[in-house]
């Protein structure tokens, strides 16, 4: 399993527009890619513009090469892409232990 974080800043005062858009996004479009394994979304409290978004992939190459090449990718991005004030910063985890 592979962790996908993604480091989201959006324009301020947004965030309840975002907030629909994420989750509608979440819903209609990464749920159904293909090894997606789950998702969570949180907001700052501290930068309630910033957003961190983690999804669950069954391998890497489920992210990067079959989402990120296909056809749902330009879907996902024209539901969140426009509130975007910076490129999202994506890094890719392997689990190393866990407490649950």
């Amino acid at each position: 399993m592979i962790l996908e974080v993604a480091d989201i800043r959006i324009a301020p005062g947004r965030q309840a527009e975002f907030d629909e858009a994420i989750q509608r996004g979440l819903k209609t479009v990464i749920g159904r890619a293909r090894g997606c394994r789950g998702w969570k979304v949180n907001r700052g409290i501290e930068s309630p513009e910033r957003y961190l978004l983690t999804i669950f992939w069954e391998t890497l190459e489920d992210h990067t090469v079959h989402f990120r090449g296909g056809p749902l990718f330009p879907e996902w991005r024209a539901i969140v892409g426009p509130f975007f004030a910076a490129p999202p910063v994506v890094e890719h985890f392997d689990l190393v232990g866990k407490s649950v």
